[in-house]
């Protein structure tokens, strides 16, 4: 791009509606993707607030705090914002922000839906949050909202099951949008071998919501039928089985898992070759690795249901299933690890969450894989053990993946850049105060420690106390991450220019920093694209 287009591009800032209209009517992505990011982090807020009252409670044996059935309705909100409110959310304002600057595009595909797709998620949490004040509290039978409890839940019920639908909605919504705009939107010359991985990992992501999210109304809404309608699909008595719930929510919840973290995948494919200063270690195995992992979610739902009493064919055949999906996993870990090695490697914050991602990501994965063989998982299923495994997956995972894009991308967003020193401080809070809250678990989890329980025995106290001082630490320390974007967005004097990492390669980098309100008015120049497929 020659500097006048760029400073015409630029010029293009005067289009953009100010006020209050702008926000609501808005179709344009980088808005758009504004609206899903600061929608996220109040979310995270949220349902990290409800996580401190879960690690207050059990800070000391006995009942002090909260009574076991406000417990229960934390354990469940909780993990549903966290989930549906805060992880998701925060990787569609990345697609938003970032797909169409790194394909050329000018916009996202389909941009009135994009606006609804976003504007349905503050409903849908107003209505989940509101169950809090209803009669019978917020529902209280665990994210997964197994029946036959969950059909205990009082006047809540609807409020959960019309909420859940509304993400459901959304979240299909923004799936469209993301492969059309891929599919159809590419720069000429951006061929699919030639995207970013993050463009890769979010358009296998998009496939497996536009696959599972209607598995997951469907499961819902039978639960609905069976409350109110007089359907008996996980009644026994009418001829139902609440173990036929299990299979369909698992036959989502599987792949959701890697909904959460594949876009993470993408996030540290882009962050770690930066700061390496080396082309991505085998392009090609990681596209055909996000590929395997897509299609293994969907053979392995059983694994979370080896204590139900399936024959013993069906436990052997998801115990392999299960450690075969270590395998594509593997693969991506050792071309990170490739790609780190060697290379001129320098540790800006997004590097550091991006090697810590690399780390406490693969200790999630081994127990997983210690949670994957069926005998050993009948002592460890239903126990802390299990709560430790899927947060350092998920926290390490899919949180340090959001965040180091944040950081990776928030100087091209701003046109400023945040204060590194803050930056770094944010992570060796992050990551040890991680360490501190979770790890401990694994060992209370393998002492016998039930999960979702509000008092425990004498026993477990040490470590669960050591656990609470931990997840306050890990809450505080998300205040500093929330200082360090309000002073880049507001406040920072020190500008960014167009190429804001020295190692940094694709389109993206090629516009001015901040990126124009419209990016792409006519495609880019196919000799601009640099593609990890390089060496």
């Amino acid at each position: 791009m020659s500097s006048t287009t760029a400073d015409l591009l630029h010029d293009d800032h005067h289009d953009k509606p100010r006020g209050l209209k702008r926000w609501l009517f808005t179709t344009n992505h980088k808005d758009i993707g504004t609206l899903y990011l600061w929608f996220s982090l109040v979310m995270f807020f949220i349902g990290g607030t409800m996580a401190l009252i879960i690690r207050t409670e059990l800070f000391q044996p006995g009942l002090q705090l909260v009574d076991p059935q406000f417990f229960n309705s934390m354990t469940t909100m909780h993990a549903l914002i966290m989930i549906f409110g805060a992880v998701m959310p925060a990787f569609v304002g990345l697609a938003n922000w970032m797909i169409p600057m790194m394909i050329g595009a000018p916009d996202m595909a389909l941009p009135r839906l994009n606006n609804w797709s976003f504007w349905i998620l503050p409903f849908a949490f107003a209505l989940l949050l509101s169950t809090l004040f209803m009669p019978g509290g917020a529902p209280a039978a665990g994210w997964t909202m197994y029946a036959p409890l969950v059909l205990q839940t009082g006047d809540a019920f609807p409020f959960l099951i019309f909420s859940i639908h509304l993400m459901g909605v959304s979240s299909v919504m923004g799936a469209i949008n993301v492969i059309a705009t891929i599919l159809n939107m590419r720069a000429p010359g951006m061929t699919l071998m030639r995207m970013p991985l993050f463009v890769w990992t979010w358009l296998i992501t998009a496939f497996l919501l536009i696959a599972v999210i209607p598995v997951l109304a469907g499961a819902v809404t039978m639960l609905l039928t069976d409350k109110y309608a007089g359907t008996a699909f996980f009644n026994p008595a009418g001829g139902g089985d609440p173990v036929l719930y299990q299979h369909i929510f698992w036959f989502f919840g599987h792949p959701e898992v890697y909904i959460l973290i594949l876009p993470a995948f993408g996030v540290m494919s882009q962050i770690i070759p930066t700061f390496a200063r080396k082309p991505l270690f085998g392009y090609a195995s990681m596209v055909y690795a996000s590929c395997a992992i897509a299609f293994l979610s969907f053979i392995v739902w059983a694994h979370h249901m080896f204590t139900v009493g399936m024959p013993l064919s069906g436990e052997l055949f998801f115990m392999l299933a299960t450690m075969m999906i270590a395998v594509p996993t593997g693969v991506k870990v050792f071309n990170w690890v490739a790609t780190m090695w060697r290379g001129s490697m320098t540790f800006e914050t997004p590097m550091l969450f991006a090697v810590a991602f690399v780390i406490l990501f693969t200790i999630g994965g081994f127990s997983g894989l210690m949670l994957a063989i069926t005998p050993a998982d009948f002592q460890y299923h239903d126990t802390y053990f299990v709560v430790a495994h899927f947060h350092y997956v998920l926290v390490p995972g899919a949180i340090f993946g959001i965040i180091a894009g944040v950081y990776y991308w928030l100087p091209k967003w701003t046109g400023r850049r945040y204060s590194e020193f803050w930056g770094k401080v944010h992570f060796w809070l992050s990551f040890v105060f991680l360490n501190v809250t979770f790890f401990p678990m694994h060992f209370v989890g393998l002492a016998g420690m039930p999960r979702r329980i509000p008092d425990y025995a004498l026993q477990f106290a040490e470590f669960n106390m050591v656990s609470s001082i931990g997840a306050f630490g890990f809450g505080l320390a998300q205040l500093v991450f929330l200082g360090v974007v309000v002073h880049a967005v507001w406040f920072s004097k020190e500008k960014a220019d167009a190429k804001v990492w020295e190692g940094a390669h694709g389109l993206e980098w090629t516009v001015p920093s901040p990126a124009p309100y419209h990016t792409f008015s006519t495609p880019p120049d196919p000799r601009l694209m640099t593609t990890e497929a390089h060496s």
